[in-house]
C-alpha cells in the first residue's frame, strides 16, 4: 500500500555480498546502500529502499557471517526518508505503515544475535543516522560532509528510533543538542570530530583507506581485542535537566507551534526508560500523527522551496546570456560594503576594490576585510595561501577610475535616490558600456536610480540581506530598463556568490522589507493607539517567528525601519503610516525598546517610555494577531495582483531564505490558508489545498 504513494521513489538499494577479513574465521556480510546515481543525489529511504535493505539483511543472515555491516556509495551513506513520497500521503493508516515500516527494518539490526556495524562513509542525515544508531557499532569518515538530525527544522522529529536510540547511547543532554538545539540552530550539522567526541560513533577513521580500517577495526572488535567505550547513562537529575532545557528552547524558538518539536521532547522524555518497545510504540503512533499535520507538510513545502525552487529562479533568463565577470567594484566601504568585498573575493576569486569619500573610510573596509580573512585562518576554515591570496584580492582607491577594467560595479552607499543617482553617473563615466551597475538598496526605485543614465539597460537590484554571508537570499530587482544579458549575469553572480536568488520586480522595498514593514507598521500602530508593549511585542508568538517585532526592529535598526516606512507610506498612504511616536524614538537615538539584565530578564526602558505617547485604545494579544495576518494577506495579495514576483511560493522562499521565517509556516501564505485568512481577506486561498497542507483523500 505504502508503495503506491511512492511512485516516483528513486529506490535505494541494498546489495550484499562477502568479504573476507584476516583474523576472523567466517566472512563479513557487507550491505552496500547505492540508489544509482553519483553523490549530488543522496541515497534515501522509502517503501522499495527500505524492503530492498530488508532483504539485503535477510541474505546477509543466511550467509551466517562472522559480522553484518552496512555503508553507502561514495561519500554517501544515507540522507534519511524520501520526503517527496510523503507529501502524497493522505490517511493516516499509511503514514502509520511508513512509520512502522522503517522501524521494522532498523530493528533487525538492532536486535540481531550477529554484531552489527555500520561504516558511516559519507554524509548522514535522518533516517541514515538512525540507521547506523540502530547496528551495535559506528565507524565514521573522517571527511563526512554532514552530519545531523534535521527533523525538527523541518517540523518532524527523527521517528524510526532516533530520539530513542541516541539518548540512551551518549545521554539525554547531548541528545537534546543534536535533535532538537541543532535543528532549531538554523539546521546546525555536525563535524566528524563532534559525532566522535559526543559518542555517536566510536570510531573515527581516516578517509583513503576508510572501508579496510573499518573491517580490520570490526574484526578487532569481533575477537574482543577492542571493546568500545559506552557512558554510563544518568536517568535521574542529568534527565530532568536535559528535558527541560528542551523544553525551554522548544518553547524558545517555536512557542508551541511546532507539533513536531514539541512531540520530540515528549519522546526524549520517554525514552528514560530505556525500553525500545514502548519507545517505538510511541515513536510510531507520533510518526502518523505528525505526518498529518498541516504544520509538517508546510515544512516540506519549504524544503522544496529552498532545495529545488531557489535553484531554478522563476523567471530567470538563459544563463548563457551572462556576461563573465573578472573584476569587482563595490561604492563604499561601511560595513555592508566590506562584508560584500570580503563574499565576492571568496567566492569569484577575483579582484575586487573598494572606494569611499576619505582615505580612512577605504582603510577601514579593506581592513575589516584582512581582519575578518585573518579569523578565518586562525580558526582553520582556508589555509594559509587561501588567506593571502585573498587579502591580495581586496584593495581600495579613492578615485573611481579604478574601476575601468571592472565587470559589475555594486554600490552600498545611503540610502538616499539622489546620492545613489550622483554615484552611478559618477560609475558610468568610467566603465565600459556592459559594465553592470548593481545597487543594493533596500527600498528605493531601480527605474528611477537608472533614469538619468546613458545605458539605464545595465542597472540592476541586488539586494543583500545582513549578515552578509549568513543570509542565503538575494533579490534580484528588474528595473524597467533592464536588459536581459545584465539580468542573466545577476543571477549568475547571485549563483556563484552560493545564494538563492529570486527574481522581484521594481516595487517599493520589493518582497522582503515590503511585508515585514507591513506587519511592523501593525504593531507600532497598536503601540501608538495603548496597547502596552509586553502584549504588543508577543502578540506574533502563536507563528514561532524567530524573534520579536521589537528585537527584530533593534536588528534593522529603528532609523532604517522607520526610514523604509516613510517610502512605503510615500508609494501607499493608506497602508502604511508613520508612527510619530517612532520619531521621536528614533531622535532620541535609543536602539533598543527592552533592557536586560545580568540573568537575561527583559523590562521596558523607562526613556522608551516616557517619550512614547500611547492612546487609550488598546488591542489584546489575540486582537492583534489577527489584525497582522489579515494585513499580511492584504499585502500579499496585492504584491501577487502587481507581478512583484511570479507566485507565492516566491514571497514563501523570499521569507524563509531573507528573514528566518521557520520552515512550518511554510514561508507565510501556508499558515494563512490553513488559518483561514486568506479566504476571509482574499477570497481565495494563495495555495491550492494538498500545497503545503494534507491533501484531501
Amino acid at each position: 500500500m505504502t508503495a503506491a504513494v511512492f511512485p516516483d521513489e528513486v529506490v535505494t538499494k541494498a546489495t550484499t555480498r562477502l568479504i573476507t577479513v584476516p583474523g576472523l574465521t567466517g566472512p563479513v556480510a557487507l550491505i552496500t546502500l547505492d540508489n544509482g546515481f553519483d553523490h549530488t543525489k543522496p541515497n534515501t529511504f522509502g517503501p522499495g529502499g527500505l524492503t530492498s535493505l530488508n532483504a539485503a539483511f535477510e541474505e546477509a543472515v543466511a550467509a551466517k557471517p562472522a559480522a553484518i555491516a552496512v555503508t553507502g556509495k561514495p561519500f554517501i551513506f544515507a540522507v534519511g526518508a524520501d520526503l517527496t513520497g510523503v507529501e502524497q500521503v493522505a490517511d493516516r493508516a499509511t503514514a502509520l505503515q511508513i512509520a512502522q515500516l522503517g522501524h521494522d527494518v532498523f530493528r533487525r539490526f538492532t536486535d540481531s544475535e550477529i554484531p552489527t556495524f555500520a561504516f558511516v562513509n559519507g554524509a548522514v542525515m535522518g533516517g541514515g543516522l538512525e540507521l547506523a544508531l540502530s547496528c551495535h557499532y559506528r565507524t565514521l569518515a573522517s571527511n563526512a560532509a554532514a552530519i545531523s538530525f534535521p527533523e525538527v527544522f523541518l517540523g518532524l522529529f527523527p521517528g524510526w528510533g532516533g530520539t530513542q536510540l541516541l539518548p540512551n547511547l551518549i545521554g539525554a543532554d547531548k541528545a537534546v543538542t543534536v535533535i532538537i538545539e541543532n535543528a532549531l540552530s538554523q539546521n546546525k550539522m555536525l563535524k566528524p570530530a563532534q559525532a566522535a567526541e559526543l559518542g555517536i560513533v566510536d570510531v573515527l577513521l581516516e578517509s583513503a583507506d576508510y572501508l579496510e580500517q573499518s573491517l580490520l577495526w570490526l574484526a578487532d572488535v569481533v575477537n574482543g581485542k577492542t571493546t568500545p567505550k559506552r557512558p554510563e547513562i544518568d536517568r535521574g537529575e542529568a534527565w530532568d535537566a536535559a528535558i527541560a532545557r528542551a523544553k525551554a528552547i522548544v518553547d524558545g524558538k517555536t512557542h508551541g507551534a511546532s507539533p513536531g518539536a514539541s512531540k520530540a521532547v515528549e519522546l526524549l522524555e520517554l525514552a528514560r526508560r530505556n525500553d525500545l518497545m514502548a519507545g517505538y510504540a510511541a515513536e510510531t503512533e507520533a510518526l502518523a500523527d505528525v505526518l498529518m499535520t498541516d504544520e509538517l507538510r508546510a515544512g516540506l513545502y519549504s524544503f522544496n522551496l529552498v532545495q529545488k525552487r531557489a535553484r531554478r529562479p522563476a523567471g530567470a533568463p538563459d544563463k548563457s546570456l551572462a556576461r563573465p565577470v573578472t573584476k569587482v567594484g563595490i561604492v563604499g566601504a561601511g560595513l555592508m560594503a566590506s562584508q560584500m568585498a570580503l563574499l565576492f573575493a571568496r567566492r569569484l576569486h577575483v579582484p575586487v576594490v573598494l572606494t569611499d569619500i576619505d582615505q580612512a573610510r577605504v582603510d577601514k573596509g579593506v581592513g575589516y576585510v584582512r581582519t575578518e580573512v585573518d579569523k578565518l585562518a586562525g580558526r582553520k576554515r582556508i589555509s594559509p595561501d587561501e588567506a593571502n591570496r585573498l587579502k591580495a584580492l581586496v584593495s581600495g582607491s579613492l578615485d573611481k577610475v579604478a574601476f575601468a577594467d571592472a565587470d559589475f560595479v555594486i554600490e552600498a552607499v545611503f540610502e538616499n535616490l539622489e546620492v545613489k543617482q550622483q554615484v552611478f553617473a559618477e560609475v558610468e563615466e568610467h566603465v565600459s558600456a556592459e559594465c553592470v551597475l548593481a545597487t543594493n538598496t533596500s527600498s528605493l526605485s531601480i527605474t528611477d536610480m537608472a533614469a538619468k543614465l546613458k545605458h539605464p539597460e545595465r542597472v540592476v537590484g541586488f539586494h543583500f540581506f545582513n549578515p552578509v554571508a549568513v543570509m542565503p537570499l538575494l533579490e534580484i530587482i528588474r528595473a524597467d530598463r533592464t536588459d536581459d544579458a545584465t539580468l542573466a549575469t545577476a543571477f549568475k553572480v547571485g549563483k556563484e556568490l552560493k545564494k538563492s536568488s529570486v527574481l522581484v520586480k521594481d516595487a517599493p522595498a520589493f518582497v522582503v522589507n515590503r511585508l515585514l514593514t507591513r506587519f511592523l507598521g501593525e504593531i507600532t500602530a497598536a503601540l501608538d493607539e495603548g496597547t502596552p508593549f509586553e502584549v504588543a511585542d508577543h502578540a506574533l508568538d502563536p507563528l514561532g517567528l524567530p524573534m520579536t517585532p521589537m528585537v527584530l526592529l533593534q536588528l534593522v535598526g529603528p532609523a532604517v525601519g522607520l526610514h523604509v516606512a516613510e517610502i512605503m507610506h510615500n508609494a501607499f498612504p493608506d497602508r502604511f503610516g508613520v508612527s510619530e511616536n517612532m520619531k521621536r524614538f528614533v531622535e532620541s537615538g535609543k536602539t533598543a525598546v527592552w533592557q536586560w539584565d545580568a540573568q537575561g530578564n527583559q523590562t521596558l526602558d523607562p526613556e522608551v517610555a516616557a517619550l512614547w505617547k500611547p492612546g487609550d485604545s488598546p488591542s489584546t494579544g489575540e486582537q492583534l494577531l489577527d489584525r497582522t495576518l489579515v494585513a499580511l494577506a492584504d499585502e500579499v495579495r496585492r504584491m501577487l495582483d502587481e507581478g512583484v514576483v511570479a507566485e507565492a511560493q516566491d514571497i514563501d522562499l523570499c521569507l524563509i531564505l531573507g528573514a528566518g521565517w521557520p520552515f512550518w509556516l511554510g514561508g507565510i501564505t501556508p499558515y494563512l490558508d490553513r488559518a483561514g485568512i486568506s479566504e476571509r481577506v482574499t477570497g481565495k486561498r494563495f495555495l491550492d489545498q494538498g500545497v503545503a497542507s494534507v491533501p484531501t483523500s
